[in-house]
């Protein structure tokens, strides 16, 4: 009787129970490259009046949800600035709605009467990577390069791109740059950066990325959103020790069917740079028998074109045709060095002195082309990409050196001229494909093949005095061809549960290698298969508070220069060997963090090195030469924490600040002895950046940057202090912008570097052409309120393109 009241009980609050279940709806929003669209509202609205009844907004995934719906019919409204809305009817019953990927289209003139207005950079960490954005900021009035140098963690001195003491690979808009690291240098200096969304520290890479992309530092630049056409012209001058100038225009055009940008600039520069070095040589008891004190000034002429765009064809909703360019030609290039050398004994009395000249002059260009194809599934998309790049550059050198006796007579000189050519071509090819596999996960899984060809010659002439008659110089001359074929395939996954989220790769790469000396009739082959995973684990513990751990392998292969076994002479007594036998890198890099609050990220990593390339100064203590090789060094070891806040003290001053402590070890074993190093070090950045006057029209930003002393190549370069403070005006109705920078302020920016160990004695004093003034100009025409599609593409066989200095 009592189970027959229960059951009476239960049928009559079944109804009941169904209408108060917890219904939840979800989806996710992507645009239609496949790209999800972050902070996108999702409402549910009264079919009857359009009241709003539920609502949220996407996650970085483009992910949403809406829990606790009641049953009935619902009108779904999907939004976000600058797309169509996407709207829907839906019935929710007993279950819960899923309703897949949602494509949201471009709204091509929903933005003309819309004018953003933001003016402090926006700093978001996550467990691999950090999102640095600076759209529509005084940051955003600069430089490409300006925008770089002020991104949280990125660290620019002497030329030189770094990540925690590493060389980044350096992407825009998810394609590699396709230049040598001073060519890229040269780029982001001349290039406007009023385009750039944001810029991604990406300390762990997924899969899809080559396994030479240890750490990536991804450009994002802003898409076109509307129709019509816009440009702006610019011109910088800046006055260092000799001043330098750079000018240019750059041009967007979107309709239906077609997205184009194209930028042209024009680089004049004269750079200089002084050392005051000393040599300390050793006898046959280890020691000192000489030292040698020099004065080096060098200078570096050039002058240069670029030329790049992009052009996509929206052949359909579902399918983009896409092709772009990046074209550098510098006709006129040159490189001196004056270098003047006593030389004294073990007590410090003068023994003799030399001058020596060395006049370098380029002829050089890089012609890369991409060929891009994507097409969109409901699900997920397939893309493919095709790169050819075309690198030629021919050097003439002509050295000269003068001897003085120990009474500071001239004895006599020596002279010599070398012609040196490189071309280099490089195809790839690669195939790409995403898939969302629900709310909460998603697969993506790749091939990619590429294709390396190098071809090098030099030839040598020593003058003869006597006869006044060049004379060639076989044991010098020589030809180095060098071919690589890269296969790679690679997959990767991620989960997000209520807390934790998953993410993780692997790729793997056959590498072949082969190096055919044609003088010295040797050929050195290498190939080899190597598997790299990655990893990325995150709990949220609460809406702020999370905890992470990353992993990821990769590789570092010797440039082509390295591998060359070219002897290039700077002087008589300083000259460049490279090394054949040069063996690939392996990187381990653990991290573990956490986000504690808003403002507030606490990391610790730990970084391993198997045969890690240096290139050490030897001395040579028979011949009294200082030779500049790459080597492999059987163990580098880094490890340290990171303490990194980001802040408002006021609604218009915005502070970035980093420390980091660390611990650098190296080791190996030569012919002389076993060596090994370490040394704790400190760098830290403090950034502001502030708006002033009643519609902010005035910005400043002003970063200083410390390194302490560290070890580099067994070498100890001492500490320095880099700052920089640059002022922006918009003038003419906003329509241009006028900016006045300046940088190493304390003129604290230069480096010494020592070397002592074994039988290696020696310092360097390094004065860089680092202390200028900068003035620009940038005049906007057109329809201002456009966004622009710009891209650039690269690849990291491009990086290891290197000319010899």
């Amino acid at each position: 009787m009592k189970l027959n009241n229960l059951f009476l009980l239960f049928i009559f609050l079944l109804p009941f129970s169904v209408l108060g279940q917890d219904i939840t709806i979800t989806g996710t929003v992507l645009d239609i490259e496949n790209n999800p669209i972050y902070f996108a509202n999702a409402v549910l609205l009264s079919v009857e009046d359009s009241t709003a009844i539920k609502g949220t907004s996407t996650n970085d995934k483009g992910f949403f949800e809406i829990k606790n719906v009641k049953e009935s019919n619902y009108l779904l409204k999907i939004s976000f600035i600058g797309y169509s809305d996407f709207n829907k009817t839906v019935t929710v019953s007993t279950q819960d709605l899923s309703l897949g990927v949602v494509i949201l289209k471009e709204n091509n003139e929903s933005l003309d009467e819309v004018n953003i207005v933001a003016n402090k950079p926006t700093i978001k960490k996550e467990a691999d990577k950090l999102v640095f954005g600076v759209e529509n900021t005084a940051l955003s009035e600069g430089s490409l390069l300006q925008v770089v140098k002020s991104t949280p963690g990125v660290l620019v001195l002497d030329g030189q791109i770094t990540v925690k003491g590493y060389a980044p690979a350096v992407y825009i808009n998810n394609r590699k740059v396709q230049l040598s690291s001073d060519e890229l240098m040269q780029l982001l200096e001349g290039s406007p950066a009023n385009a750039i969304k944001s810029v991604e520290v990406i300390t762990n890479p997924s899969a899809s990325y080559d396994a030479e992309s240890g750490v990536v530092v991804n450009i994002i630049m802003s898409k076109n959103l509307v129709t019509g056409y816009r440009g702006s012209v610019f011109a910088n001058y800046t006055q260092g020790v000799f001043p330098r100038y750079n000018l240019g225009m750059t041009n967007y055009f979107k309709n239906e069917k077609i997205n184009l940008f194209v930028n042209y600039n024009y680089t004049d520069d004269k750079i200089n740079r002084d050392n005051d070095d000393g040599v300390y040589y050793f006898d046959a008891n280890n020691q000192v028998d000489e030292v040698w004190k020099s004065s080096i000034n060098r200078n570096t002429w050039s002058r240069s074109h670029n030329l790049n765009f992009n052009i996509d064809f929206l052949l359909n909703e579902k399918n983009t045709l896409s092709v772009s360019s990046n074209i550098l030609w510098t006709p006129y290039f040159e490189y001196k060095i004056h270098n003047n050398t006593n030389v004294y004994n073990a007590a410090n009395v003068f023994q003799s002195r030399f001058e020596a000249d060395n006049l370098s002059t380029d002829d050089k260009y890089n012609l890369g082309f991409d060929l891009d194809y994507v097409h969109q599934f409901s699900t997920g998309s397939l893309a493919f990409n095709s790169q050819f790049t075309t690198y030629d550059y021919n050097r003439f050198q002509e050295s000269s050196s003068k001897y003085y006796n120990q009474s500071n007579v001239y004895i006599g000189p020596t002279a010599f001229n070398t012609d040196a050519n490189q071309n280099t071509q490089i195809f790839t090819s690669q195939l790409d494909y995403k898939l969302s596999i629900n709310e909460t996960s998603n697969f993506d899984a790749g091939t990619k093949y590429s294709g390396i060809k190098t071809v090098n010659d030099v030839t040598r002439y020593d003058y003869d005095f006597t006869t006044n008659q060049e004379i060639l110089n076989t044991a010098n001359s020589s030809a180095f061809n060098y071919n690589e074929s890269i296969f790679a395939a690679y997959a990767n996954y991620d989960k997000a549960w209520e807390k934790w989220s998953l993410k993780a790769g692997l790729r793997m790469e056959q590498t072949n290698v082969k190096g055919v000396s044609i003088t010295n009739n040797q050929t050195d082959k290498q190939s080899y298969l190597d598997w790299f995973p990655t990893t990325s684990i995150t709990y949220q513990a609460g809406d702020v508070l999370s905890f992470y751990s990353t992993y990821k392998r990769s590789i570092e292969r010797p440039s082509y220069k390295d591998l060359n076994p070219f002897t290039f002479f700077l002087n008589d007594n300083m000259l460049v060997v490279g090394n054949p036998n040069l063996k690939p890198t392996y990187n381990d890099h653990y991290v573990i963090g956490s986000s504690v609050t808003s403002f507030l990220t606490l990391e610790a990593y730990y970084i391993t090195e198997k045969d890690n390339i240096l290139e050490l100064p030897l001395q040579d203590n028979l011949t009294n030469q200082i030779i500049f090789s790459p080597v492999n060094i059987d163990k580098s070891i880094e490890y340290g924490f990171d303490i990194i806040t980001y802040f408002n003290i006021t609604e218009r001053w915005f502070v970035y600040a980093v420390t980091s402590f660390y611990n650098s070890q190296e080791e190996t074993n030569t012919p002389d002895g076993s060596i090994e190093a370490d040394k704790w070090s400190n760098y830290s950045i403090l950034s502001n950046d502030i708006s002033f006057l009643k519609d902010r029209s005035l910005s400043a930003n002003m970063t200083f940057i410390y390194q302490s002393e560290i070890l580099h190549g067994f070498m100890e370069v001492k500490a320095r202090l880099e700052s920089e403070i640059s002022i922006s005006k918009t003038i003419l109705n906003k329509k241009a912008i006028i900016s006045l920078s300046a940088a190493d302020l304390f003129n604290l920016g230069d480096f010494d570097t020592t070397t002592d160990y074994l039988n290696q004695r020696s310092y360097y004093n390094t004065d860089l052409d680092n202390r200028y003034i900068k003035v620009g100009f940038r005049y906007k025409f057109g329809n201002t309120k456009l966004k622009t599609n710009e891209r650039q593409k690269e690849l990291k066989e491009r990086d290891r393109i290197k000319e010899r200095d």
